[in-house]
């Protein structure tokens, strides 16, 4: 039993952010892939760690890994150590003097596309020593487990470590472009336009409720969740959607005209918030500070005109 605990006590923090791994995902090979490793090291270690703790951890089927019951108590623990050890990369990253090293970036692919991409020019020649790592997907990472050091979201998170600047409100109205909003004339209804529309898996997004209220007749040429798609089709002239006013400039698109009579139905846009997040122990470090300040600035300029 005084062996087993050693070897235990010996576990390195690889080993259990392995564990981890291996219960969040409950496949070695996502567990695999998430860390970076081959299938066959991770099979490999994860006995090894079994075998430390001196318990079956995991049942190994056709469909995956199922935590036993070892595991369920061990995970609690294993996160504090996971958070210990988050902590420790934040507090050490706070030593640094300058605006130089990694940070890295959660951010839509719109935002990413349309007006963060166009910036970086003028954010590396203000900040040589800074290499920005971006996400740029719909994933929520989570900064208290150092997934991203700053991130750009629509709706402010919840959390004490987290401290947040909100950026400004955009509107979304109906645009195309200047093509087809001259083809469509001034719309008497919404019904008589060609819509892009968000897919089944957005129904309960703001946009999509309001072009079924007041819509639901209408011809949909297009469904696709990917925002840059419907993007890339109001542009190309397919038909009309739903868009936060700061896209119009750079995506050529224009509002569309419409009748005195709907100008009720316009009071129920939708509208976005857009916050800056990041870890309350990372705020003043050089390096993520740099990046705080120069996206708020370039955004509000960019996005609210301000």
């Amino acid at each position: 039993m005084h062996a087993q605990m050693q070897d235990l006590a010996d576990a390195r923090w690889d080993d259990v952010r392995l564990f981890l791994a291996a219960y969040r995902e409950r496949s070695l090979g996502a567990a695999a892939a998430r860390l970076g490793v081959d299938t066959s090291t991770i099979s490999r270690r994860l006995t090894a760690f079994e075998d430390a703790v001196g318990k079956r951890l995991f049942e190994r089927t056709r469909e995956g890994l199922t935590p036993t019951r070892a595991a369920e108590v061990l995970v609690a623990a294993a996160e504090i150590m996971e958070g210990g050890h988050a902590r420790l990369l934040r507090d050490a990253s706070g030593v640094e003097e300058a605006a130089e090293g990694i940070v890295r970036l959660s951010a839509a692919p719109g935002l990413v596309d349309t007006f963060i991409t166009p910036a970086l020019p003028r954010f590396h020649e203000r900040h040589p020593g800074i290499t920005l790592e971006i996400d740029a997907s719909t994933r929520v990472l989570d900064l208290t487990r150092h997934e991203a050091d700053l991130a750009l979201r629509s709706t402010p998170p919840q959390g004490a470590e987290l401290i947040i600047t909100k950026i400004g409100t955009a509107r979304w109205i109906a645009a195309a472009s200047a093509a087809r909003v001259d083809a469509l004339g001034r719309l008497a209804s919404w019904d008589d336009a060609p819509w892009l529309a968000w897919d089944r898996d957005m129904l309960s997004f703001a946009p999509s409720r309001w072009l079924a209220q007041h819509a639901p007749k209408a011809r949909v040429v297009l469904r696709t969740s990917h925002f840059l798609t419907q993007l890339g089709a109001a542009e190309a002239g397919l038909g009309i959607g739903l868009f936060p006013e700061p896209y119009l400039r750079p995506r050529h698109l224009v509002p569309v005209r419409f009748a005195k009579k709907l100008a009720p139905s316009t009071a129920s846009w939708p509208q976005d918030g857009l916050w800056v997040v990041g870890h309350r122990a990372l705020r003043d470090v050089p390096r993520v500070a740099a990046v705080w300040t120069f996206m708020t600035e370039e955004l509000r300029t960019t996005l609210i005109g301000r």
